[in-house]
C-alpha cells in the first residue's frame, strides 16, 4: 500500500501537488474524481474532503486539502520542494507566496476559464471574463517581472510555486488571456514543460483523461470568449 494517494481529475490545481510528488520521486496512488457524475458529492468522498473539492491528498491514512496546506505538508516531509528556512519570517514569506497563488490568482484564473459557473447569459460571461483578465494583468505583471530575475519563483532554485503558476499560466492561456505581453511567465512554462517530473504528472493527467473519455464522463468546458489583446 502506497502512503499517498492523491485524489484528482485531470486539469485541475490538483496537477500541483502531483508535480510535487513527481519531484519528490515519490511513490503515489492517483483516484480519479469523477466530477460528471456526481463523485465529490457523494458521502464517502465527502466524508474525506467535506468541500467536496480536489485536490485532497490522503497521507498515511489521514486526508489533507487545500493546496497550500497539502504543499507545506510535503515542502516539510521532502527537501527540495520549498525552500528551507532559518526563522519564522522566512517561512512565513513561503506562507505568502502560496496564499498569492491560491487566494489572489486561482480565483481569477476560474473566473477566466469558467466564467458561466459564476454568471448565467452570454453576455454576462463575456463581461465577467473581460473583468476577470483585467484583474489578472497586475498580478501576471508581478510574476513576470519576478520570473526576469531569475529561472524560478526563487530565482535558481525550483519549487512547488513553480508549480502552482505552471497550471495557473496553462488555465488563462487556454482561455483567451493575452500571453504575449508576459515572455518570462511564457518562457517559464516552457522550461516547467521540460523536466521530466512535469512530464510524468501530465502523462498521468492524459491517463486519467482517457479514463474519463472511455466513460463517457469526461468534462468540457465551454469555450471561452475570443482572445483579448
Amino acid at each position: 500500500m502506497t502512503a499517498f494517494v492523491l485524489y484528482a481529475a485531470p486539469g485541475t490545481c490538483a496537477r500541483v501537488p502531483m508535480i510535487a510528488l513527481e519531484e519528490a520521486e515519490q511513490d503515489f496512488e492517483v483516484r480519479v474524481v469523477r466530477f460528471m457524475k456526481g463523485e465529490h458529492r457523494s458521502p464517502a468522498y465527502l466524508a474525506l474532503n467535506p468541500k467536496g473539492k480536489v485536490p485532497l491528498l490522503v497521507a498515511d491514512g489521514e486526508p489533507l486539502s487545500e493546496n497550500v496546506a497539502i504543499l507545506l505538508y510535503l515542502g516539510d516531509r521532502f527537501p527540495g520542494l520549498l525552500p528551507r528556512t532559518q526563522n519564522e519570517r522566512e517561512r512565513l514569506r513561503i506562507v505568502e507566496d502560496l496564499c498569492f497563488h491560491s487566494a489572489t490568482l486561482h480565483p481569477i484564473v476560474t473566473r477566466i476559464r469558467m466564467s458561466g459557473f459564476f454568471v448565467d447569459g452570454a453576455e454576462a460571461q463575456k463581461s465577467l471574463h473581460a473583468k476577470a483578465v483585467e484583474a489578472m494583468r497586475p498580478n501576471t505583471a508581478l510574476v513576470e517581472a519576478r520570473l526576469k530575475g531569475g529561472r524560478w519563483w526563487y530565482g535558481e532554485t525550483w519549487s512547488c510555486l513553480d508549480a502552482y503558476f505552471f497550471w495557473v499560466w496553462f488555465r488563462v492561456t487556454g482561455a483567451g488571456f493575452p500571453a504575449q505581453h508576459y515572455p518570462a511567465c511564457a518562457d517559464h512554462a516552457r522550461r516547467m514543460a521540460q523536466r521530466p517530473a512535469v512530464q510524468r504528472a501530465l502523462a498521468r493527467e492524459a491517463e486519467m483523461e482517457r479514463q474519463l473519455e472511455s466513460e463517457g464522463l469526461a468534462f468540457r468546458p465551454p469555450d471561452p470568449p475570443a482572445k483579448v489583446e
